[in-house]
């Protein structure tokens, strides 16, 4: 995984819609202020960032060293993050922590097994937490456009093998079989404004068509993104709106 998003890192901290105010401020509230946090695939710190303020530590873990790079500079004046390169592998060699969340990374691990290993090392009361799109989030204004560029550049979606669209699973349906199997889910809905260079921006921010894999298409593949996008909205401005749901996965009650 660790190669997967190369070169992505910068246009992902930027571009990537972050889970909002209201979910970070859950998060929190669900952990409570003097607690230890693992977030697992971090990335540039999308919620480690936000939720370092509100609890006492927060460990941010991830295998790419650009997006750990990017989550050190963008977290410069906060003391307590702690940025470790690993992966859902190594969580026996992380620091101890109280609770885990992680957001869209969860779809490229080997599900069931970190669940089993998070049975092992959280405490009695400890909670995993994902936040991410909800279970049927809808098309993005702009896709459409890019589905056609990315069919031109020869770059199909690069499905994880454990994610849902891949097993048919809902991470709802992972941890209802997984000893996490007490869960509550909350929503949270927001209005996002695109312009052009921000839908271009995420587009480098996707496995599938990272710096990396485009390597000398690049900056072809930008012009005729930028091309194809205002040619179907001359306007350049995207309006869509976006749910983001937190979901608490405890231990079921004895």
């Amino acid at each position: 995984m660790k190669d997967l998003f190369g070169g992505a890192a910068p246009y992902y901290a930027r571009y990537r819609a972050d889970y909002g105010d209201q979910a970070i401020e859950h998060l929190a509230t669900t952990f409570g202020p003097d607690s230890s946090i693992l977030d697992l695939g971090c990335g540039p710190g999308t919620v480690a960032i936000p939720l370092a303020g509100r609890v006492r530590e927060v460990t941010a873990a991830d295998p790419d060293e650009e997006m750990l790079a990017e989550g050190r500079r963008l977290a410069a004046n906060i003391p307590n993050i702690r940025w470790l390169r690993g992966d859902s592998t190594m969580l026996r060699e992380f620091p101890p922590f109280d609770h885990v969340v992680m957001g869209r990374s969860f779809h490229w691990m080997d599900r069931r097994t970190v669940l089993a290993e998070l049975d092992e090392l959280l405490p009695p009361d400890g909670v995993v937490a994902l936040a991410g799109p909800t279970r049927d989030p809808g098309e993005e204004p702009w896709e459409p456009a890019m589905r056609r560029v990315r069919e031109e550049f020869g770059l199909g979606a690069m499905t994880a093998t454990n994610s849902w669209e891949a097993t048919g699973e809902h991470p709802h349906d992972v941890l209802a079989t997984s000893s996490f199997s007490d869960l509550s889910s909350i929503m949270y809905e927001r209005r996002l404004v695109y312009d052009l260079e921000a839908v271009i921006g995420l587009q480098l921010s996707y496995s599938y068509s990272s710096p990396a894999r485009l390597g000398d298409r690049l900056e072809a593949f930008t012009d005729v993104a930028r091309k194809a996008l205002l040619a179907s909205n001359p306007s350049g401005r995207w309006e869509y709106v976006t749910e983001t749901e937190v979901l608490a996965a405890r231990r079921a009650p004895a």
